[in-house]
Order: C-alpha cells, then sequence, then structure tokens
C-alpha cells in the first residue's frame, strides 16, 4: 500500500507530523510500536523551563536560539515554533485548552511536592499556579501510593488529607482506575461530600491529576458544585491521565480526518535504494507486510523509545542506521559529578539534520533524500535539563512535515 507520507513513532512528534500532513490533505500512515511516551511522561507542555522567571517566552526563545544555534530549536526557527504550538492548540479547544500564564512559564506543584517551570498548562491544571498564595487543602486517596500528600503540605504550607471512600480497596489504586471512578457520578457524589466535610477555611482544592479521561472538566465543574470550592489537578508520577488525553485527542482526529493508525506495530526494517528510502517492513507475527511512501519521517525518541540504542562501546540508530552524533568514548559519556552543572554530554547525543531536516553523515553530506527526522532523538539538546521536550516535539515534528510537503 502506498502512502504520500509515512510516519514512524507515535509520541507528541510524529502525531504532530502526521496532523500537520492530513491538514494539508495527504494520505498518512502512522506507525508505532507502542504508544509513544505521552501516556508516561507528559502532563503539561514545556518548551525552555530555563527561562528566567516572569521571562517572556517569545524574547527567550529568540535569545536560546541564537546562542544556540544548532539546537533543534535553532533548526526550527521562531516563527515555526509559534506556529507548531498554534497547531497543537488547535487541537484542544476549549473548556479543555492548554494555556500560557502572561506569555512566561509558570511555577505549579507536583505529586513530590516541589514546583516545576512549564509553559503550557491544560485548563484543569491552570489554578493551582496560584497555590502558595492562596493555599489550598491536598486531598489524596487511601491505597494511592504516587501522590505524597503529607509532603506537599509541608512543603507548600497548606493541609493535605488523606480520605478512605467506601467501596475503594484501601491498597493498590492506580491512576488509570482513580479516572474511570471519576467519570461515575456515583462516587463524584460521594467524593464531593467526603470533600465538603474537610473544608475549613480553604477555597481551592487540589487532586492528583485523575480527573477522568474524556471529560475532565465537567468531573471538574460538578466536583466544585458538590464541594462549593475551587479545583485544580496536580501531576502525578506515570501513568500520566492528562498524557492519554492528548494521545486520544490526536488519535481520534486523525482517524476522522483520514490518517491510517497501526498501533502496536514495529517496524522491523526500512528498504533503502541510494539516497531514498523504497518503503518499510511491518512485523506482526507471523506476518510481515510492506509500505511505501513519497516521504517518511523518523520519530522514535530516545533510549526509552527505542529510536536510539546504546551497547558498552557505542550509541547507534536502529532501523536506518544513521550515524549518531556523541562523545567519542564511552569514558566520555558522563561527567564526574553526577549533578554536574554542564549536564551530561550522552544527553546531547543525536542524529545530525540539515534545515530541510534530512540525515546527515559526520561530514554534513545528506544521507537520505525523502527521509526527515524530528523530535527527541535530534542532536544537541538536553531536553530534561532545558524542561523543553513537549516544545522540541511539537515544533520539529510540525516542521519535518512541512519541509517534507514542501519538498
Amino acid at each position: 500500500m502506498h502512502f504520500d507520507l509515512i510516519v514512524i513513532g507515535v509520541g507528541l512528534s510524529g502525531l504532530m507530523a502526521a496532523k500537520t500532513a492530513v491538514e494539508k490533505g495527504k494520505k498518512v500512515l502512522i506507525v508505532g510500536k507502542g504508544l509513544g511516551t505521552l501516556s508516561t511522561l507528559s502532563n503539561t507542555i514545556d518548551v525552555l523551563g530555563r527561562l528566567p522567571q516572569a521571562a517572556k517566552m517569545k524574547e527567550g526563545l529568540s535569545q536560546w536560539i541564537d546562542d544556540h544555534p544548532e539546537h533543534p530549536y535553532g533548526k526550527v526557527g521562531l516563527e515555526k515554533i509559534e506556529e507548531a504550538l498554534s497547531s497543537f492548540n488547535s487541537f484542544f479547544p476549549p473548556p479543555y485548552s492548554f494555556q500560557a500564564r502572561n506569555e512566561t512559564n509558570s511555577l505549579i506543584p507536583t505529586g513530590a511536592g516541589t514546583l516545576r517551570p512549564t509553559y503550557l498548562l491544560p485548563s484543569t491544571m491552570m489554578r493551582g499556579v496560584t497555590l502558595i498564595e492562596k493555599g489550598a487543602l491536598i486531598v489524596g486517596f487511601e491505597g494511592y501510593k504516587d501522590f505524597y500528600v503529607q509532603r506537599m503540605a509541608d512543603s507548600f504550607k497548606c493541609r493535605g488529607i488523606t480520605l478512605s471512600l467506601p467501596g475503594i480497596p484501601h491498597s493498590g489504586i492506580t491512576a488509570t482506575a482513580l479516572a474511570r471512578w471519576m467519570e461515575q457520578p456515583s462516587f463524584r457524589e460521594t467524593l464531593g461530600a467526603e470533600i465538603k466535610k474537610q473544608i475549613r477555611d480553604e477555597a481551592l482544592i487540589g487532586l492528583p491529576a485523575v480527573l477522568g479521561l474524556n471529560d475532565p472538566m465537567g468531573v471538574r465543574k460538578d466536583l466544585e458544585k458538590k464541594t462549593g470550592a475551587s479545583l485544580f489537578e496536580i501531576p502525578v508520577l506515570p501513568p500520566s491521565i492528562p498524557g492519554m488525553r492528548v494521545f486520544n485527542r490526536f488519535k481520534a482526529r486523525l482517524l476522522q480526518k483520514g490518517a491510517t493508525l497501526l498501533l502496536g506495530h514495529a517496524v522491523s526494517r526500512a528498504l533503502l535504494k541510494g539516497t531514498r528510502c523504497d518503503g518499510i517492513e511491518v512485523s506482526h507475527p507471523p506476518v510481515v507486510r510492506s509500505y511505501s511512501a513519497d516521504r517518511y519521517i523518523l520519530a522514535t525518541g530516545r533510549f526509552i523509545g527505542g529510536g536510539l540504542q546504546g551497547d558498552r562501546e557505542r550509541i547507534t540508530e536502529p532501523l536506518f542506521g544513521l550515524p549518531v552524533y556523541q562523545p567519542s568514548s564511552r569514558q566520555e559519556w558522563f561527567q564526574a559529578s553526577f549533578f554536574s552543572d554542564r549536564g551530561h554530554p550522552i544527553h546531547r547525543s543525536g542524529i545530525l539534520i540539515d534545515s530541510s531536516f534530512r540525515p546527515l553523515d559526520e561530514r554534513g553530506e545528506t544521507l537520505l533524500e525523502n527521509v526527515r527526522v524530528a523530535g527527541t532523538m535530534l542532536a544537541h539538546h538536553d531536553c530534561i535539563d532545558e524542561k523543553s521536550r513537549e516544545g522540541i516535539e511539537i515544533s520539529t515534528g510540525y516542521t519535518a512535515a512541512k519541509m517534507a510537503l514542501e519538498q
């Protein structure tokens, strides 16, 4: 079967690439061996968390690009970063939308009792930005181990409680189970009544980010009516319910627009002919199927997603065999100190690309004419330290698809 574009990888960069192409009326195939990292790692949209507090994102990105021209943002450019974020937001109209506060990073509470900077927040988390100045009642659940109520209460100088609700197990509760229960009116009736009994003078209620998968704003509105207080979600440890919401929204909209998704299928081989990719083989034992396209986008992530692999000697890209920019020896992968201010060189390893997002070799020559590379597998960034992962994925996925379709 032939397509206009095949996207390999179903993380945020692959989904953004597919969105960009289907909105141009292209026939798109998306292949992923799993569900990407959205359902595990993403709660908000980090763009550049290293900016000084209250710094405007646009000005900060512009300066960052000037200072780091080899960074993925340098390859994308400020205009396309803004276009890409706008395109992402178009999939999330109100009431459940992603917002920036005053065009700057916001400090939001986490389930570990810390504050972290991020740029775009889902509507259900926005009120958490005012936690420190207004105070809140933090509510956890007995049996749910991934939400540290007392630590948060101590850190944020507010009050915390752990509820034991009738009919709920007292051990082994997961975020997914809580999200499903939240969508049941009877559960919300009980929960709302229990929270209302515990409120003293708090006007804000902080809950783990589990307010349902399908209609979190409806769940929040109902609980606010029952408690008489404003609610906000607090990001928690994986799995990420807000990340699942993003993935599910993309999946539904892409299918609606005619894209073909092959989830749980690994691309076992890329069929190369000279400087072009002629097709891919997708393995679903015992069956192996072949697919071809005019253009391809590789967005398989870093080590967690299997886009990059490391052994005792080197880091490799397993599908196309692309060269990986990396330290010359394993001895240079890490700094002497784990918490070094300079970061570890291994985190800046990845695939080198030209201005059209095509992969390059060590001499700077284009390797594959009809393949683009996007996402965190690109070289010259440390998205964990920069707090830029989602921003890199969104902007490079969007731009790689634009480049592929224009040329």
